[in-house]
């Protein structure tokens, strides 16, 4: 006598579904991933970007109607797009910006502020405006770096910038409160923003890393959307910093 045994088809409901996430410059890289990734987990998804062309060619990818194109840093502009922004939103990610690496004695001191206090400054910017938007629960995510908290020749003021990350992502959690606030400090991506600051030394640092990484690979973006998804989705996370570099801090 035999038995045949039916397979069972374990279906989960999507991480997201129902919710809104705002990506802050999300037409291209690790913002695009997440936005992708977080469409695929049922979320509606607002994309801003400085480029127009580029951020319509972003929402067609991601399967959104809503974009909204503007410079980040400027303050009115963000301002203005969170008021006309309809609520309630869940979560809010800035990937907007990159860092600078040039010897300190070669930035002026204008460039020198901004390298310091940019990524610090529009993390606040965003929290002042998004914040009675959000509903509670809900995270704002930054990002930052690992690679600047080395010291070494060529870094100049990444470390520096680098360093101040984390204390403030903690302090403006406790702020914020209930919505929450999280960072992700990413080594090397394998995105366009490294491709422009590497230019021809590309390849050769992809090679590098394949063979001095522990994971034996280079980190992509859909690896930082996958965290990035996470934080989102799991409400006991807030006030930390996510390390997320396939373990190149240790080996660099």
């Amino acid at each position: 006598m035999t038995s045949e045994t039916t397979p069972v088809s374990i279906q989960r409901e999507p991480e997201l579904a129902g919710q809104t996430v705002v990506v802050i410059g999300g037409s291209a890289g690790i913002g695009l991933e997440t936005a992708r990734r977080a469409r695929a987990e049922g979320a509606d998804v607002v994309l801003t970007g400085r480029n127009p062309d580029r951020l319509e060619q972003a929402a067609a990818d991601v399967g959104t109607q809503h974009t909204a194109a503007f410079d980040a840093n400027d303050t009115a502009s963000l301002a203005r797009f969170f008021q006309e922004l309809p609520t309630p939103i869940d979560h809010v990610l800035v990937t907007a910006g990159g860092p600078r690496y040039a010897p300190l004695l070669d930035m002026d001191s204008d460039e020198v502020r901004e390298q310091l206090s940019g990524h610090v400054v529009l993390g606040l910017e965003v929290a002042r405006n998004a914040a009675s938007k959000m509903r509670p629960g809900g995270t704002l995510l930054l990002m930052g770096g690992t690679g600047g908290r080395r010291i070494g020749h060529g870094l100049g003021i990444a470390s520096a910038a680098t360093a101040a990350l984390p204390p403030f992502t903690a302090a403006l959690a406790l702020e914020l409160a209930p919505v929450r606030v999280n960072l992700i400090a990413a080594g090397f991506v394998d995105t366009p923003l490294s491709a422009s600051l590497l230019g021809d030394r590309l390849d050769e640092r992809r090679n590098e890393l394949r063979t001095t990484l522990p994971i034996g690979r280079v980190v992509g973006p859909a690896d930082v959307a996958a965290l990035a998804v996470h934080i989102m989705s799991n409400t006991a996370l807030t006030g930390a910093t996510y390390d997320i570099d396939g373990g190149q801090q240790f080996v660099s």
